[in-house]
């Protein structure tokens, strides 16, 4: 159990509703009531009456409730005291993880090794929640593919890396054992993709890259929580994934990869500071990220 499951459930149970606490969150739904539902199995014991339009507490939630709350707030005065005697700063960090996946762990450590008082609060975020929050000045730094969050005001735009496009499936999949696949094997095939209210650059941007070969994706899920969720769909459905190759090092083993040939053209990953507030840190970070990259590129070379 983490004080997050704590604070979820508070919100929720605060609020009487997983929308309204899912807002204020900064969460999609989904993940907000997976959270919670977690929790409940975790203490074995249902927290709440999920109704229609609203939830309200058991008797055990309403006992549990009152606990939380004063775990949280004594957690919370813990953290102002630490970050009073000790000046923490810190850099907030929005980020896709499929576009960081492999060379963002690597960054950080770097980072810490030069910058120890400093305290990165990373966010996976979708775009939605991406876009939201550096508008609302809530983020540093933010990393994600090109079209997605770049027309964000007040931030500044850098190159970090281009990422190339494979084809994500079950390691018992038909296609798996091809060494490339052909674009026009997409045909009809089953396929997983990111829903349009949270990730609204997926789907058309997969429409485009097929239609010159004259292919409209079947898609029978769409996933609202990443491509963590879509791993497990990938599964349950036996089903594809278009994705981006620096995803593969996130995949569990019963999924494997195939690159395109001939291959789609490269997505462009883009780093973003804000020029509203600056955070002197991010530019280093940021140095680090883009140092990452190359290294990684030269590597596979």
């Amino acid at each position: 159990m983490e004080l997050r499951h704590l604070r979820y459930f508070v919100a929720v149970a605060a609020h009487g509703s997983f929308n309204r606490a899912a807002q204020i969150l900064y969460l999609t739904q989904p993940a907000l009531s997976r959270q919670v539902k977690d929790l409940e199995e975790e203490l074995g014991v249902a927290l709440l009456i999920r109704g229609k339009n609203a939830v309200t507490l058991t008797k055990a939630g309403d006992r549990f409730y009152e606990e939380a709350r004063e775990v949280l707030a004594r957690a919370d005065l813990a953290v102002q005291r630490i970050r009073s005697e000790a000046r923490i700063e810190v850099l907030r960090i929005g980020y896709a993880p499929s576009v960081t996946a492999d060379i963002l762990p690597q960054a950080l450590k770097k980072f810490h090794a030069v910058q120890p008082n400093v305290r990165i609060e990373l966010a996976d975020l979708s775009t939605e929640e991406m876009i939201r929050m550096a508008g609302e000045g809530q983020l540093d730094l933010v990393i994600a593919l090109e079209s997605s969050v770049t027309t964000i005001p007040g931030f500044e735009w850098a190159k970090l890396r281009r990422i190339t496009l494979v084809l994500a499936m079950p390691v018992d999949h038909s296609l798996a054992k091809l060494k490339q696949i052909s674009p026009k094997r997409l045909q009809d095939l089953p396929l997983v993709g990111l829903a349009q209210e949270s990730f609204p650059d997926y789907v058309p941007h997969v429409r485009d890259i097929l239609k010159p070969f004259g292919i409209s994706p079947r898609f029978v899920a769409l996933e609202r929580d990443g491509v963590s969720t879509m791993f497990a769909s990938l599964a349950a459905n036996n089903a594809a994934a278009i994705l981006a190759d620096s995803v593969v090092a996130l995949m569990p083993r019963s999924l494997t990869s195939r690159p395109f040939s001939p291959a789609f053209d490269f997505v462009t990953a883009m780093i973003g500071l804000s020029s509203i507030k600056s955070n002197p840190h991010a530019e280093l970070f940021s140095s680090l990220l883009q140092k990452e990259a190359q290294r990684l590129k030269t590597t596979r070379k």
